[in-house]
This record gives structure tokens, C-alpha cells and sequence, in this order.
């Protein structure tokens, strides 16, 4: 058997605790039946020294959670593995930049479909009511640029006052409503092949659909041929060595699709839904073995 590093939470951070053992699991049992083993490990052990990274062919950063609070040091060991040349996919180097969410402006200037958006260093409440105008909406979505799992993301209406909003730069977007009809479309990729297509929607009255909101999801038999163009648009335009991407996108109110994220670092690859996108994934890994 072969042994590989699955970087995992750092320990004393709680906020995942119910999900990421399941994700390990599932990811640890398809690759098991690769004849490869997997030796989680925090990834907070291996901020300033990454020697015990470089006794692994591969090390897979793909339950990370957390680093969205601790970007500093995510950043500062992003750095460390890449300078130490870590057989790390996908990239340190790439891991780094895709968690700062403005990459999707970069996209955006290469052509890639992203909902209108916003930038701004520190989110006010001048910014938020100046946005309603220039969307032409009533209802707008805050997110910080760091981010995961829809944390500090805020759905305000026109007038509504922000509460507890995120701090540090930030992104301000119209919301797109067919998100409660239609949901989010995450397309899997694997070596560059499509794996499996997942539709994610909230519960009634509510507009994030992560699991922990109780976000419902399915899995497609196919996607449809505009979401997956853009997808393939968007890795294209990513232009990386990249393992494994999970692109997340929308239908638009007035048509078309829009790219909500290049999820790179630590996806949840949904393998819940659709179980035999596990060994697609490690068919991919065994490959790069």
C-alpha cells in the first residue's frame, strides 16, 4: 500500500468537527481500494517546517478547514511548502491564491461569467445602500474574500441594516434568486475529467446551501450544456496542474450561467451524493502515483 498525507482541521478548531471525519472517511475508503493508504494530519503542524510533509509521494490538502480564520498562517504555510517543494496537490502555490476570493475578478477579466460585483477593503453600510443602485435589485449578498461555508455571508434587503458584518475586504454582489429555485451546480472534476455534477438548494427561507443550513443535495445525471461550458471556460482560464477542482456555479435571473467559485483547496466532493465520484477521484490519485 501507498502511503499519502491528507491534510486535516487543526484539532482544537470545533467548527467542522460533525462533517470533515465523514469526508475523511469517504475519501480514505475509495482510496483504499487504489492500494493507498491515507495518514491524515493537521495542517497547523506543518506551518513553519514542512520536513515530515516531505516523506510522502503526495500529500492531498483536501480537508484544510479553518484556514479561512487563520489566513495569516495559511498563507505563511502555503509559502513553507512551496519552498520546501512539498509533493502537494493540488499546488501550494494555488491553494494559496484561491483563498482569497478575489481570483473570480481575475477570471472575470479573462472572460469568465461571475455575478456583478463589488470590492471593497472594509465593507460600510455606505457601500451596501450604494450597491441596491448600481445592481438595480432590492437584494444584495456580503461575503468577506476569505471565507468558507457561507461564514460571516450576509443576504440584505434594500434599507435593512448591516449586523455583525465581516471585517477586512469584502465582496458585495446582487443575489440571484435562482439560487432558491434552481440552486447551485457544482461540476467535479478529477485530472481534468468530469466526474460527477451535484445541485445543491436551501430549505425554504433560507439562501445558503451548505449542509450545515440544511442545503439539500443531488446528484445529476448530466450538466446542463451551458454550465458546463463555463466550467470548462473557467479551468481553462485557470490554466493550473490541478488534481481535483469543484466549480460552483448559478443560473442567472435574466439568463445564462454565473461562476459563484473555483473551490481548489478543501472541497467536499459530495461523495455522499455520489459515491462513485470516489473512485474516479482515486483513479486520478493513482495516476499521479
Amino acid at each position: 500500500m501507498t502511503r499519502i498525507a491528507v491534510l486535516t482541521p487543526d484539532p482544537a478548531d470545533s467548527s467542522y468537527a460533525g462533517q470533515w471525519p465523514q469526508v475523511l472517511e469517504r475519501l480514505a475508503g475509495a482510496l483504499a481500494e487504489a492500494g493507498i493508504t491515507v495518514e491524515p494530519t493537521p495542517w497547523t503542524d506543518h506551518i513553519a517546517d514542512a520536513s515530515r510533509l516531505l516523506d510522502y509521494p503526495l500529500v492531498l490538502p483536501v480537508i484544510v478547514w479553518g484556514y479561512h480564520r487563520d489566513h495569516g498562517r495559511w498563507m505563511q504555510a502555503c509559502e513553507t511548502w512551496t519552498k520546501a517543494g512539498v509533493r502537494m496537490l493540488n499546488p501550494a502555490e494555488v491553494i494559496g491564491w484561491n483563498s482569497d476570493k478575489s481570483y473570480l475578478g481575475r477570471l472575470a477579466e479573462k472572460g469568465v461569467a461571475i455575478p456583478d460585483t463589488v470590492w471593497v477593503e472594509g465593507v460600510t453600510q455606505a457601500d451596501v445602500d450604494a450597491a441596491f443602485d448600481r445592481f438595480g435589485t432590492d437584494t444584495v449578498v456580503v461575503k468577506p474574500r476569505v471565507s468558507g461555508g457561507a461564514w460571516k455571508t450576509l443576504r440584505l434587503s434594500r434599507g435593512e441594516a448591516m449586523v455583525d458584518p465581516p471585517q477586512g475586504p469584502a465582496m458585495i454582489q446582487p443575489y440571484l434568486p435562482t439560487i432558491e429555485t434552481e440552486g447551485e451546480t457544482s461540476l467535479l472534476f478529477f485530472g481534468g475529467k468530469l466526474s460527477h455534477v451535484v445541485n445543491k438548494r436551501p430549505v425554504s427561507g433560507e439562501f445558503r446551501i451548505q449542509v450545515q443550513f440544511g442545503g439539500q443535495y443531488v446528484a445529476l445525471p448530466e450538466p446542463p450544456a451551458e454550465a458546463l461550458a463555463l466550467a470548462q471556460q473557467t479551468l481553462a482560464a485557470i490554466d493550473e496542474d490541478l488534481l481535483y477542482a469543484r466549480i460552483d456555479m448559478a443560473p442567472a435571473p435574466n439568463g445564462g450561467w454565473r461562476l459563484m467559485e473555483a473551490e481548489l483547496i478543501e472541497p467536499d466532493f459530495y461523495l455522499g451524493s455520489a459515491p462513485e465520484g470516489g473512485k474516479r477521484f482515486a483513479e486520478a490519485v493513482k495516476a499521479r502515483l
